[in-house]
């Protein structure tokens, strides 16, 4: 137990450093490319990148773990993601950043493979609930703060992309130091999109859209706060207050799921939150603090879009595939993540700074609509055959849900001689499950 606490330690301060030095990057190059003059619309093509790196680097990044092994991968994404912080402030040129853009998103997405497979590794079915929500919690406290050092410099200086290199670096301390011994990577077969789609439309179109609001915020509120004129200090907590409100708000809709129909409390959140999003634009830059709280409203519910769409699928998913579903909302999530920046920074350049709160609005009533036409086409899931909700948060892969407690497949970690190793359950969608959607989608 004192081997397990002390390793988890050791995690945990890896997963601080880099996830706030990377919170504290996505706003800070925001800012200095609406400071530079950039139009939304080029800033809005600039800072997706990030996300289609992302969402490549899930896909291919776990073959450079499986070569060179677990801390070898993390020191060599820990370093290729430092030293384009670096580069940032030495050319202030688009092209150049957009490269940047993409390959920090892949080196991203390779450390954060490493890390959840690692946490992962320290799992028993008696301790993995609480592995869980740990990591959860300590991935909202880390992007909070993240937030908060945007007033340590102006972003035209050096100092800032300095102070974020050296977050990123410092973490790879911790991990290079530990005496637990690296995963054994095993390969894990996903459900196709498709198919998916075929048992629950609702979660994986919720999904979609939940990346896109998502991203569309973090990626373009700093250039919407900029333009409203909010000093810098207030923009430091404009961006976490949508932290704060998402960690604020989980456990209370995560109650409302439990006891009510889960369509039906999305359909609230819908409502609600399009309405937070359509006031936004009449508070402005002119009420600072009232925007600050509006918008952590408003982030709160946005944010929550995703661990309700899981809990409907995995409503629909024998207990043996939620990890296999999981995974292909992730690449939902993903695709709309790369769609949102693009999307507002757009309606930015036709509507103004207001154009971002415009556009999300407009999806979150599109989705509203389509959810209602939803509920005519197929009934409700029985009380008694729904699963647990727990919140779940769209930035990893697929290691993080084997922790998911409704994941009945999970296999405790094995040591053996000098390894610990996590078995990937293999997961695909043959006849039963084909039945199984013709049946019970919706």
């Amino acid at each position: 137990m004192t081997r397990l606490a002390t390793s988890l330690i050791a995690l945990i301060a890896s997963i601080v450093l880099l996830v706030s030095g990377n919170a504290f990057l996505m706003t800070l190059l925001g800012l200095r490319l609406s400071v530079e003059g950039f139009s939304t619309s080029l800033i809005g093509w600039i800072l997706v990148c990030y996300s289609v790196g992302f969402v490549g680097g899930t896909v291919f990044a776990e073959r450079v773990v499986e070569r060179v092994g677990h801390i070898r991968a993390f020191a060599v994404f820990a370093t290729a993601l430092a030293v384009t912080v670096q580069i940032y402030p030495l050319a202030v040129n688009a092209p150049l950043w957009a490269a940047l853009r993409a390959f920090g998103g892949f080196a991203m997405a390779g450390l954060m493979i490493v890390m959840e497979s690692w946490f992962s590794s320290r799992a028993t079915n008696e301790n993995r609930a609480r592995l869980f929500a740990v990591y959860q919690i300590v991935f909202f406290l880390s992007t909070a703060s993240g937030q908060l050092l945007i007033n340590v410099g102006a972003p035209q200086t050096m100092f800032p992309y300095t102070l974020a290199a050296m977050l990123v670096t410092l973490a790879v301390i911790p991990l290079s130091l530990t005496r637990m011994d690296a995963p054994v990577v095993e390969g894990s077969e996903r459900l196709s999109l498709p198919a998916l789609y075929r048992i629950s439309p609702v979660g994986v179109i919720a999904s979609l859209v939940a990346g896109l609001l998502v991203n569309a915020f973090y990626a373009m509120a700093p250039v919407y706060a900029d333009r409203v004129g909010l000093p810098t200090d207030r923009v430091s907590l404009f961006m976490a207050s949508a932290i704060v409100g998402a960690m604020i708000l989980a456990w209370p809709i995560g109650r409302l799921c439990d006891r009510f129909n889960r369509r039906r409390v999305l359909i609230v959140v819908l409502a609600i939150a399009a309405g937070t999003s359509a006031a936004i634009p009449l508070v402005g830059g002119e009420h600072a603090l009232a925007l600050i709280g509006v918008v952590g409203l408003y982030m709160g519910l946005s944010a929550a879009l995703y661990p309700v769409s899981v809990a409907i699928t995995n409503d629909q998913m024998p207990t043996h595939q939620i990890t296999a579903a999981s995974t292909t909302l992730l690449l939902a999530y993903g695709i709309g993540s790369c769609i949102g920046p693009v999307v507002a920074a757009t309606a930015m350049d036709e509507f103004g700074p207001n154009g971002l709160f415009y556009t999300n609005t407009a999806f979150l009533l599109a989705l509203g609509v389509y959810l209602l036409y939803r509920l005519q086409r197929r009934p409700d899931v029985p009380e008694e055959e729904r699963v647990d909700y727990y919140t779940t948060t769209p930035h990893g892969g697929h290691w993080l849900y084997e922790l998911d407690p409704r994941n009945e497949s999970f296999q405790g970690r094995r040591e053996g001689p000098g390894r610990a190793g996590l078995r990937i359950g293999r997961t695909v969608l043959g006849a039963a499950g084909r039945a199984h959607a013709a049946t019970r989608g919706r």
